[in-house]
């Protein structure tokens, strides 16, 4: 296993810089493109991210803690975001998420004392029995998972204007073999 805890907290502090520097200044072509009907743009991902901060990581950790194995936690709804479109601009919504990130770094550290911890089970409602350190690696997979939706969605957008260009664009190649 690869799980450690000091690597996990590197690129979970650096995912809201990261998407800061790019995404801060673009216009509104590049923040709001997607990939077709039913995708999402990269405003819609970094809300997805605010509200994994605010109900879905550390309320699950915690909710571990508390109650082991004993009840499921609550189920996480992956698409809430869509439903409330908020007005704040873009590097509003960044600065959130980082603000938000950051509190929930600090719980982390506090909950997490030792690598004993990383052991402790909980009840995934659809998953059963989930570790903490599955927990927690799957919160560093998502973040990198989300950075590289955004860039694969940016890329899409100019699919037909790299030409013959394309046949060495990796990132272009891999969602055509995918169609």
């Amino acid at each position: 296993m690869h799980f450690n805890m000091k690597e996990a907290i590197e690129v979970l502090e650096r995912t809201p810089q990261t998407l800061a520097y790019f995404l801060s200044g673009l216009s509104e072509g590049w923040l709001q493109c997607n990939e077709g009907e039913g995708t999402w743009n990269a405003v819609e991902v970094i809300e997805h991210l605010i509200e994994g901060e605010k109900n879905n990581w550390i309320p699950r950790l915690e909710f571990i803690l508390q109650e082991g194995c004993n009840k499921p936690f609550p189920p996480f709804d992956r698409y809430s975001h869509l439903e409330e479109k908020s007005q704040k601009s873009i590097n509003e919504k960044l600065q959130e998420f980082k603000a938000k990130r950051m509190q929930n770094i600090t719980k982390l550290r506090s909950h997490i004392e030792s690598d004993l911890h990383l052991e402790l089970k909980g009840s995934h409602p659809a998953f059963g029995t989930v570790k903490i350190r599955e927990l927690l690696s799957t919160w560093v997979v998502h973040d990198l998972t989300h950075i590289a939706q955004i860039v694969r969605v940016m890329a899409e957008r100019y699919r037909t204007d790299v030409g013959p260009w394309i046949e060495y664009l990796g990132i272009l190649k891999e969602q055509e073999n995918k169609k």
